[in-house]
């Protein structure tokens, strides 16, 4: 029998990546195969690497009868891969996420420069049999500020490129470490100081929960009159038609726009018909050599995968034995929510780099594995502004990419070793608070917690203690302990039709300072919010969602 692994292509790859893939394995370029094809011809592969067009779906992991060991993705997001049915069949699934970075980053700036010059309205415009040079005066890039939102790969390119046009750049991504951004000259800022004071506003961040529709009315508000946009993210990260509002305010004077909240847009579209608006059908990575980088990067990962490496661009986790999740399942829960719980209390503006997981158990070093737990806190910190898949093949290695160093402690108790755990705690150095209760006596943020009858709940905030489970929503007051302030934050919440789903207070001492921490269902309203921040017992307060 033929020893090499059989490796499929479904759809068209870079010469290089198919020259490196034979050269390990026996390939199979077949494409534009039907989905009742792609099952047939499964259960004969090893691999199996695709791009955006081809559905790997659950039909096809439970076709391959176990013998599929990688999905390759040539390109970075994975929508069209039903990752839990991989991880269930054992199949790692891989992308490639930088091959595409100096291309994305090329493109913003081409955007960029073509706005501020109307290059595409003035071809359309001679094209048309018109000379209007009156019409198309545009404006300098030099001396102006550009916002980069979103400092990872792409965002760091766009700020090396813009500074050779003299413009002054800034920068905000809670992740992006200051030492790295001063290197090249750019200034990180909070959120609002970014887009108030920005001539343009280039975006790089993914969608995620926190991310979408970021731009929108509110924040349009707060921009400089005249400001300029280019989007090659997501199309999702800008509420359109809020864009729309604000190009015919004059708030915004021009965007320039690779990404579309649905791609292709409609015809009709109020936005892409915009006089003021200059657009290009997601052409970010589209250069003949982002392609080639794409074909090679997938290439690697695929092989060394096969091989029993562990990838750097997994995104989904690997199989854990049944015994061992089952026991650690509350735990990698409690570690993911702290993790989450941790990064929401840091003010915007601060880059998160020193991180310490406490782990206090009676069991011996070596009879607890904390790797997974670890991976959780990671996944915590790192998946609420980030498109990054975070799980135990790739935790560590996301984590150093954005310059967060995690270390661990163990303190072993006295006792029986019959619970894996008694708490975890998550510790983020270096960084300024919403809430300023959550800053311990050692100056860092400080969250603890435990499980109790197998339910996840946090314990300590700073150095108050509470009890409460974590789950839904939470919201944290500092507080002068007095009479009847419970009930008034119930009303508030009450009148909002807000469900309290649970409560707890923790005080240094009777009639003086407390933490008041309450579960609740929905997200309160920010005028609620308001309302709550307004009692005059309440010295702080700030709502977190998990």
């Amino acid at each position: 029998m033929d020893a090499k692994p059989t490796i499929l292509v479904a759809e068209k790859l870079g010469e290089a990546g198919l020259d490196l893939l034979k050269g390990f394995a026996n390939v199979d370029c077949s494409y534009n195969l039907s989905p009742e094809e792609l099952c047939t011809k499964i259960s004969l592969c090893d691999a199996l690497i695709v791009r955006s067009g081809t559905k790997v779906s659950r039909e096809v992991f439970e076709s391959s009868g176990g013998r599929l060991k990688v999905v390759g993705r040539a390109g970075v997001g994975i929508d069209n891969v039903d990752l839990a049915a991989a991880t269930e069949h054992g199949c790692l699934v891989v992308n490639a996420p930088t091959a595409n970075t100096v291309a994305a980053a090329e493109h913003g700036i081409a955007l960029l420069t073509a706005m501020a010059r109307n290059v595409a309205q003035a071809d359309a415009s001679i094209k048309a049999g018109k000379w209007q040079r009156n019409k198309y005066v545009g404006v300098s890039l030099v001396g102006k500020t550009l916002a980069v939102m979103g400092f990872g790969k792409v965002g760091t390119e766009v700020a090396r490129r813009a500074k050779a046009f003299g413009m002054h750049i800034i920068a905000h991504d809670p992740y992006a470490p200051a030492d790295r951004a001063h290197a090249i000259g750019v200034d990180l800022v909070s959120f609002d100081e970014a887009i108030a004071t920005a001539d343009f506003i280039t975006l790089h961040m993914p969608l995620t929960p926190a991310t979408s529709k970021i731009l929108n009315d509110e924040n349009f508000a707060k921009m400089k009159k005249g400001v300029r946009i280019v989007n090659v993210a997501r199309g999702g990260v800008i509420d359109e038609d809020a864009l729309v509002r604000a190009l015919d305010a004059g708030i915004v004077a021009q965007a320039a726009l690779d990404v579309f909240t649905i791609e292709p847009p409609p015809q009709d579209s109020k936005l892409v018909n915009h006089e003021n608006v200059t657009v290009t059908p997601h052409l970010g990575a589209s250069t003949t050599e982002a392609q080639e980088g794409v074909a090679i990067e997938i290439a690697e990962a695929v092989v060394g995968a096969l091989r029993g490496e562990l990838a750097a661009t997994a995104v989904n986790a690997p199989m854990v034995p049944s015994e061992v999740l089952t026991e650690l399942k509350p735990y990698v829960t409690l570690a993911e929510k702290l993790g989450r719980l941790a990064v929401q209390l840091v003010a915007g503006g601060s880059g998160v780099n020193a991180v310490k997981v406490t782990y206090t158990s009676a069991r011996a070093p070596d009879d607890l594995d904390t790797r997974l737990l670890r991976a959780m806190v990671t996944k915590g910190l790192i998946e609420p502004i980030s498109s990054v898949f975070v799980n135990l093949v790739n935790a560590d290695f996301t984590a150093k990419q954005r310059g967060i160093r995690i270390s661990e402690e163990r303190v072993i108790l006295d006792g029986s070793p019959q619970k894996p755990l008694e708490t975890i705690r998550v510790q983020i150095a270096n960084v300024e608070s919403r809430f300023a209760s959550a800053i311990s006596d050692l100056g860092d943020i400080k969250v603890e917690g435990r499980v109790k009858d197998g339910i996840p709940r946090l314990t300590k905030v700073g150095d108050y203690g509470v009890d409460v489970s974590l789950e839904g929503n939470i919201i944290l007051c500092r507080q002068v302990d007095q009479p009847g302030l419970i009930g008034a934050v119930g009303s508030i919440l009450g009148e909002e039709n807000v469900n309290v789903s649970f409560m707890s207070v923790g005080r240094t001492a009777p009639r003086k300072q407390a933490i008041m921490t309450l579960g609740v269902d929905e997200k309160p309203s920010k005028e609620a919010l308001k309302k709550i921040g307004d009692i005059p017992a309440v010295e702080e307060f700030v709502f977190l969602a998990l």
